[in-house]
């Protein structure tokens, strides 16, 4: 990692590009940085002038929709501009198409007020509901409203869902502090509550709550990402098929059941993320926002613009004003109707990007970073100004962006000329992984390219190391445990078989690749559900492909449950990574310090947060007395040892005999030297002893 600190004195700097302070290349791209602050700034101005600012704007939630007033009164607000006449249908009139019709204000709102029956709202919860609109040449068309937070779906009957009037009488009471919490030390734990389950179905709510809840504390992670949460027409689109915005998905439950998932997560001291899709929207028409008042370009881009290629999926028009309503007010709703703690902002690189990613890959030139011809100006503006909007609100709510591209500047605030994302994943990790077992040979492995890529960061941006996540459990590809131990894993994963090499190999390349890039690779860590322990086979959804199997399609807890079972000691090394790491917190301190990358040995050295980390990777060669140099002198001890035989090792270092005394000579750039026993492919830890 270098530091790029500019020298220019501070009135070359004008306000919005304080980031060069941090990055002297940014400088040739001055203007564009103070443009898109402008940008932000005057949208901002205009909020606050307009709407009683940006935090009030994003309350939309609060208008929009349906409302239940004190005294049982229903008040419904729906944006459609194109629309000539509106009407209000649904059970609860014998769905007539004449009897309530809204009224149209001069922005293109429509609304209605239905006066209660002796203070009984006039529609009964849990019942179907819709919009019928007019439009222009005189056809009806009906629509799910937009801002409806519960929809559902019975597939006997039909693909397409249903809009649900949701007004429980019993209104979930919230246990636990609803305060957004920021981990000093973010150990991130990627979940999906529909494969959640061993069964052959989709998972629930309150089974993740029961279940999966107390094996994620148990583990050490302490925070939860939730995928698929917004309500998506296509199960096997793993959520990124979204139609209905602000309805939590009911296959697994209903609202409240999500919120006491999230409660019971807080109880835990447990931050959740919702992993949110604001790059693009389903095309579906019946019962997604697709051509809702009967134009292409009511929410989204009008013609070939708003269309997204690879994803045959719609691209929102983040430049209109009632879009930017929508976006701001979904953001805010997760967070106050839900509790959630945060965001991963889903296909950033496609959001930001003109071209959206496709085709073209991305140099690191800092030319490809900016002009409108690469960067969508309004894109940009709705994601700086999403940031700053949530952490306006509280500066402890946290998001991460999903950005392929490098970008500079993402997780600098919005006031220095930056973005304001306050994580970035590292995307290249797991490729590199992939690629390296793959393609490469054990004793060809590059121990420089590999220390390169695991340090290859934005200087003080905060990344999200993962050594793989959802995407390399996707069917088409292979988890990493799956990629070393392949066909072997159904026959020689039980402690009463032959330990295989490819198993012996398999069990220590997990363990070692992951706590290099726990250790290394960031300030934050990411592994997705039930990687930890290696599971076997990949995640595939029912489809017809598949003759709409759910085979591959949950997480067999069943594997790590059986003792007898060699995921075990997976799973016991990820949770020994966590709790190791909560102790000395690797993740929220400087960066390492390698002071070893060395090709024949295969040897990896480095220090972090007062701890001293050193890789073998050699596939063969174990090393007695192999000097490694450290700066702080002292005694040192064990910490962490991949080798031990409750991680599936083979114990071949004596914990209790095993003391490091430093020597004060100069070694590999550090003022001491300790001498180690070091086996094939082991990690240790060491901590100094006080």
């Amino acid at each position: 990692m270098t530091d790029t600190t500019s020298s220019k004195p501070e009135d070359e700097i004008p306000e919005g590009a304080g980031i060069l302070r941090i990055d002297s290349w940014l400088t040739p791209f001055k203007f564009d940085l103070v443009k898109r602050y402008q940008t932000a700034m005057t949208w901002i101005d205009r909020l606050e002038r307009d709407e009683g600012g940006i935090v009030k704007f994003s309350e939309g939630y609060e208008t929009f929709g349906f409302h239940v007033q004190e005294n049982g009164d229903i008040v419904y607000r729906e944006w459609a501009p194109n629309a000539v006449d509106a009407y209000l249908i649904g059970d609860f009139n014998n769905w007539n198409r004449d009897q309530y019709k809204m009224t149209k204000d001069d922005y293109g709102v429509w609304s209605i007020t239905l006066p209660s029956n002796n203070g009984v709202p006039l529609i009964p919860h849990n019942t179907k509901i819709k919009i019928a609109l007019t439009l222009p040449n005189g056809a009806t068309v009906d629509r799910l409203p937009a801002w409806i937070k519960r929809v559902t779906q019975d597939l006997s009957v039909s693909p397409v869902y249903d809009a649900i009037f949701w007004n429980p009488s019993q209104k979930y009471e919230w246990k636990y502090d609803n305060v957004a919490r920021l981990p000093l030390s973010a150990k991130i734990y990627e979940a999906h509550v529909g494969i959640s389950t061993s069964e052959l179905r989709v998972g629930t709510y309150n089974e993740f709550t029961r279940d999966t809840l107390p094996r994620i504390h148990k583990l050490g992670y302490n925070v939860i990402q939730l995928m698929a949460i917004m309500e998506h027409a296509y199960y096997a689109s793993f959520g990124y098929q979204v139609t209905s915005f602000f309805a939590a998905s009911s296959r697994y439950g209903t609202p409240e059941d999500l919120k006491h998932l999230i409660d019971e997560a807080h109880k835990l001291g447990i931050t959740v993320l919702l992993d949110v899709v604001h790059s693009h929207a389903c095309k579906n028409v019946l019962d997604g926002l697709n051509m809702f008042d009967g134009t292409d370009y009511q929410y989204f881009h009008g013609g070939p613009k708003g269309f997204h290629s690879l994803w045959d999926s719609r691209l929102f028009n983040y430049g209109k004003y009632e879009v930017l309503r929508f976006l701001l007010s979904n953001l805010r709703f997760y967070i106050n109707e839900y509790h959630f703690d945060g965001f991963r902002f889903d296909g950033v690189t496609s959001m930001l990007y003109t071209h959206h990613g496709i085709g073209t890959g991305f140099s690191g030139g800092y030319h490809e970073y900016f002009g409108d011809n690469n960067v969508d100006p309004e894109a940009m503006n709705y994601v700086i100004l999403a940031n700053y909007m949530l952490h306006k609100l509280n500066p402890n709510i946290i998001t991460i962006a999903e950005d392929v591209s490098g970008m500079p500047g993402l997780c600098v605030p919005m006031a220095l000329g930056g973005v304001g994302f306050d994580y970035r994943l590292a995307m290249a990790i797991p490729d590199m992984w992939i690629k390296l077992l793959k393609e490469v040979n054990d004793d060809d492995w590059d121990m420089g390219k590999i220390v390169f890529e695991l340090t290859n960061r934005r200087y003080k941006e905060k990344t999200v190391a993962y050594a793989e996540s959802h995407d390399q459990a996707l069917v088409g590809d292979k988890t990493l445990a799956f990629w070393l131990m392949d066909k072997e894993m159904y026959t020689n994963m039980s402690d009463l078989t032959d330990l295989t090499p490819i198993i012996n190999r398999g069990i220590a390349l997990h363990k070692t690749i992951r706590l290099i890039t726990h250790t290394l690779g960031g300030e934050a860590y990411l592994n997705f559900e039930g990687n930890e322990f290696g599971h076997p086979e990949w995640l595939d959804f029912p489809r017809e492909g598949n003759g709409n199997s759910f085979w591959y399609a949950r997480r067999q807890w069943n594997v790590l449950d059986d003792h007898l079972l060699r995921y075990k000691y997976l799973n016991e090394f990820d949770s020994a990574m966590q709790h190791t790491e909560e102790k000395y917190g690797w993740l929220r301190s400087e960066p390492a310090y390698v002071s070893l990358k060395h090709e024949g040995d295969k040897m990896i050295v480095f220090e972090r947060a007062g701890l001293l980390f050193i890789f073998n990777f050699h596939p063969t060669q174990s090393y007695a007395d192999y000097r490694v140099g450290v700066q702080i002198p002292g005694q040192y001890r064990i910490v962490l040892d991949s080798d031990e035989k409750k991680f599936g090792g083979h114990g071949r270092i004596d914990h209790e005999m095993s003391k490091f005394f430093t020597t004060p000579f100069a070694w590999n750039g550090r003022d001491n030297f300790i001498q180690v026993y070091i086996p094939s492919r082991v990690a240790l830890v060491l901590a100094k002893v006080d």
